[in-house]
């Protein structure tokens, strides 16, 4: 039974009853948004101006025991039975992945139902075909809670810096994978020994690859470029490297250079196009967002007219994403009313005015770099490096060279490079790899200063 994106209890004389959610999954984050409504209930009704009511909530196993209280709650294994009933105004998807999530959030919004979700991987590869849908029908779809956990980047960049050209953003948006820098970083060790002590603690999953090789920081990424620039999401664009293969080593040598080293997404407009990537990034140590450690998250944002702004805060988490599903409920809510012509964009742009902005290939990028090579210790071997990136126009900034340890022939060389195409330094990188006296591969790592003229 499918039913109009504004039935009684939106309008006129109904408009003070309570607006009736279901949510689907009721786990970590679900029990969060349960528990942060009831305890929260009043000030949150003086700010959406109606009540909000959990009626209906689907989960695998209904008698497991729970987070938080489920009286009152209708409790169903079925997650299509909550998306299909007459009865509630807004979904809350919180399954998470793509199916069954994809198909279900297609349903609610044919059924005329508003969504919301903290699924960034189903935003991200699927966001352009869930927003025309909404668009088509008079729907909204909320996605705060995918990116950040519970920082409000999402209404930040879309109505808070909405009078500004957003230049470039750049963010800590994994707190896995930062997790894991921090402990190498303070504790000098290994990533393979983190990453254990990161799944002892429930920071990472059992299969941590999404997190610890960018995907996760990448679907958010999507996200937040669309946004900042009025593009669609194009998530199968960018380019994506995890931190599994960051040693110790240059941890270590970041530190005594004066960087820290992060995973970055970077989402940059430039005159060719629009930078889309995800990678370990030196950055100076000097810089506010090189100083968030643990499992943090935060998101520079450089606008024309306000300059550069850091958002700060919990990434994931229960509660943290709690308080971010539910802002959006509330604004749900408060535009129940509003013609749909006229609320606040998915995008942020009119979906008429999008830009299909190409996104650059990687070997396009201008960056920094930070090489770090083994050669045997012989006079002239850096001699020749230097010469290689003389020829190829790659100035440098620093070198470190390091003592053999006692008893060894091969050295450590660390070089920072001032910025250069990408396609200059693949060329130079196999180049010197090609030297004689050079053991194994070049170690590269891209940096960025992050200055407020970054152009």
């Amino acid at each position: 039974m499918q039913r109009p994106a504004a039935g009684p209890r939106e309008a006129g004389a109904g408009a003070a009853a309570p607006v009736r959610v279901g949510i689907l999954g009721l786990g970590t984050v679900g029990c969060g948004t349960v528990n942060v409504l009831l305890r929260n209930a009043q000030e949150i009704t003086r700010r959406a101006g109606r009540r909000i009511e959990i009626v209906q909530a689907s989960a695998r196993d209904i008698g497991k025991k729970r987070a938080c209280p489920t009286s009152g709650i209708a409790l169903v294994p079925d997650a299509e039975s909550v998306v299909r009933n007459p009865d509630i105004d807004v979904i809350v998807e919180l399954i998470g992945g793509l199916d069954p999530a994809r198909a279900l959030v297609l349903e609610a919004i044919g059924q005329g139902k508003h969504v919301v979700t903290a699924n960034k991987a189903l935003i991200a590869l699927h966001g352009n075909e869930i927003f025309r849908a909404a668009q088509e029908r008079g729907v909204m779809v909320a996605f705060e809670a995918a990116v950040a956990g519970g920082i409000p980047i999402i209404k930040a960049i879309r109505e808070g810096l909405t009078a500004n050209r957003i230049e470039w953003l750049a963010g800590i948006i994994n707190g896995t994978s930062n997790f894991i820098l921090s402990e190498m970083r303070e504790k000098g060790a290994d990533f393979a020994d983190v990453l254990r002590e990161a799944q002892r603690l429930g920071y990472a999953e059992a299969d941590p690859t999404f997190d610890v090789e960018g995907v996760d920081a990448a679907h958010k990424l999507t996200i937040l470029a669309a946004i900042a620039f009025g593009i669609p999401l194009k998530f199968r664009d960018a380019y994506v490297e995890g931190i599994s293969r960051v040693t110790r080593l240059d941890v270590s040598y970041a530190e005594e250079l004066g960087y820290r080293l992060k995973l970055l997404g970077i989402a940059r407009r430039t005159e060719s196009g629009v930078e889309l990537r995800v990678h370990p990034t030196l950055i100076p140590r000097r810089r506010l967002i090189a100083n968030v450690e643990g499992a943090m998250n935060a998101v520079l944002v450089k606008g024309d007219a306000v300059g550069p702004t850091l958002f700060y805060g919990a990434g994931a988490g229960s509660e943290p994403t709690a308080s971010a599903v539910v802002a959006d409920l509330v604004d749900v809510v408060r535009t129940l009313t509003t013609d749909p012509t006229n609320r606040v964009p998915h995008l942020a742009f009119q979906p008429d005015a999008l830009e299909d902005l190409s996104i650059l290939a990687m070997e396009e990028v201008r960056t920094s770099y930070y090489l770090r090579m083994h050669a045997e210790d012989r006079p002239g071997v850096l001699a020749d490096v230097t010469r290689i990136l003389a020829d190829l126009q790659i100035s440098i900034e620093a070198i470190l060279q390091k003592e053999p340890a006692e008893g060894e022939s091969v050295v450590p060389i660390i070089i920072l490079t001032h910025r250069v195409v990408e396609r200059s330094m693949n060329a130079a990188i196999a180049r010197i790899e090609s030297l004689g006296p050079i053991q194994g591969r070049v170690t590269r790592i891209r940096l960025e200063h992050l200055h407020a003229d970054w152009h």
